[in-house]
């Protein structure tokens, strides 16, 4: 048995588990866009601070004036989107209504005439109950003045 036969094993299981081509220009790829991306946000964190640092001062001089005008506009800015939004779940509202009417069976409509059917039948159960109550409460009068001989 030779040298060259014992160490055969070993160089084939490290052929075998090398990277392949297509693993390792993924890998460069990946590596070069990591550190483009790394590199271009160093950059931009830079350029950041810089522009705070120079702004700072004119910041400072205007705030008497940019406070109530970023106010104004994020007052500005959430009515408009809340106008938007009611406006959207208003027509949202109606064209559900619209397709329920039509008989389209939008989503949510079984909740709905299950509520219907439910509150009209408690409706109809109270109304009975009324009608028991009204009729047991004229008896009682009618015993009432029949018994005080009126």
């Amino acid at each position: 048995m030779s040298i060259d036969d014992q160490n055969m094993p070993t160089f084939q299981k490290l052929y075998e588990s090398a990277p392949s081509s297509r693993q390792v220009a993924k890998f460069v790829t990946a590596a070069t866009l990591g550190a483009t991306l790394l590199f271009l946000s160093a950059l931009t964190l830079t350029g950041t601070v810089l522009a705070l640092i120079i702004a700072t001062p004119l910041i400072v001089i205007f705030s008497p004036v940019l406070v109530p005008a970023g106010i104004t506009t994020l007052l500005v800015v959430t009515g408009f989107l809340v106008s938007g939004g009611c406006a959207v779940a208003g027509i949202t509202a109606l064209s559900w209504m619209y397709n329920y009417v039509q008989g389209k069976h939008p989503v949510g409509a079984d909740q709905l005439d299950y509520a219907r059917n439910k509150l009209a039948s408690t409706a109809r159960d109270v109304t009975e109950k009324a009608k028991e109550y009204g009729h047991y409460v004229q008896h009682k009068a009618q015993e009432v003045t029949h018994g005080q001989g009126y």
